[in-house]
């Protein structure tokens, strides 16, 4: 087969080259990993302003008099509270409790419009599961309808003021704004995965290319820059921030990712809520964590974790040496009673067992 016929590229895709960008393969999409380097661009998110193609990600739009419940039986998180223009972090679950994706849920008019977006990997999948438990709702798969481009970093909101005729930099967190750019519609929200400050905007497809132009050249004064795969990496692991396929997947339980704040249980019921439940209230055996490395070497996906006694006791889900901390980090599932901070382990690293410690999270604090 021939891949460059059938891999699928973002409205951005050649700006990217334009720029110089190294191009992969991401999730069937061809995708900036760097521009100028990841320790450049990670630096640049941190201290500047970062601009992020995320136009692979899937938009899934919920409409009608059943939206509201719909939603409210696929997801975790409670979209009864969802006022117009707010947006909050939820949970996809599947029968057993495990997660089909985490996403994120953006209510444009209360009890009847919704746009859900979900992770790119997962856009047909996520779909498929949403229509097959369906409630009534109007579900439109609108992924090619939208690109999408992430500002962040702390001079990300002033950009967008500059840019975009409105105060960005107002907003609360997860709040939505909706506006035109350029004769294109537009939707503006104050979410991000890098811990920074700043904004995601969704805009029509066409008007994607122009918009990332105007926010490159508007961006000069605040230092900005395109940043890649790589960084967007390295920026959300500092953070302790879940990637579908590393610290969650169809197996994992909410509460033993840390991400029971997400779940409300006590306010409706959702799809595998009491295989999901029954986890918790049988006592958690493993918890996701957050380490760093005591002695050299740099923890990568599915890494074993051992006891001084050379028990298993866990694996690594993401590891990256921090540009910010100048150090290896990782996260892992470890065994529930091994998991309090300050408890020291080991990492086989390549059959070479490495020293390492739990520790607080998010590893960097503003």
């Amino acid at each position: 087969m021939d891949t460059a016929a059938t891999i699928k590229k973002t409205p951005l895709a050649e700006e990217h080259v334009k720029l110089g960008a190294r191009m992969v393969d991401f999730a069937g999409w061809w995708m900036p990993v760097q521009y100028k380097g990841l320790r450049e661009e990670h630096d640049n998110v941190r201290n500047k302003v970062g601009l992020f193609d995320v136009s692979h990600m899937g938009e899934i739009r919920f409409r009608g008099p059943k939206a509201l419940e719909t939603l409210q039986w696929l997801t975790t998180n409670d979209v009864s509270k969802l006022n117009e223009n707010e947006a909050h972090y939820s949970l996809l679950p599947n029968e057993c409790g495990g997660l089909v994706d985490d996403i994120i849920v953006y209510c444009l008019k209360k009890n009847e419009d919704y746009l859900v977006c979900v992770n790119a990997s997962n856009a047909d999948k996520d779909f498929a599961w949403m229509v097959k438990n369906n409630k009534g709702a109007d579900i439109t798969n609108e992924s090619a309808y939208w690109g999408q481009i992430a500002i962040q970093g702390p001079k990300a909101l002033a950009l967008c003021d500059k840019v975009f005729g409105f105060k960005a930099s107002e907003m609360k967190s997860f709040a939505v704004h909706r506006f035109d750019y350029q004769g294109h519609k537009a939707i503006f929200a104050t979410t991000g995965y890098t811990g920074e400050r700043g904004g995601e905007v969704f805009i029509e497809a066409p008007g994607a290319a122009g918009l990332w132009r105007d926010l490159l050249a508007q961006g000069h004064e605040f230092g900005v820059q395109p940043i890649g795969l790589g960084a967007r990496d390295t920026l959300r692991t500092e953070y302790k921030m879940s990637l579908y396929g590393h610290e969650i997947d169809d197996t994992t339980n909410p509460y033993e990712a840390k991400l029971g704040w997400a779940v409300k249980p006590t306010a409706k019921d959702f799809i595998g809520k009491i295989p999901m439940l029954k986890v918790k209230e049988d006592g958690l055996k493993k918890e996701l964590i957050g380490f760093k490395m005591l002695d050299k070497g740099i923890p990568r996906q599915g890494y074993s974790l051992f006891s001084f006694d050379n028990k298993e006791i866990g694996k690594v889900t993401s590891g990256t040496h921090s540009p910010t901390l100048d150090e290896p980090i990782g996260i892992a599932y470890i065994s529930s009673e091994l998991a309090a901070e300050g408890t020291e382990f080991a990492v086989d690293i390549r059959g070479r067992k490495v020293k390492a410690k739990v520790c607080k999270t998010p590893f960097i604090t503003k």
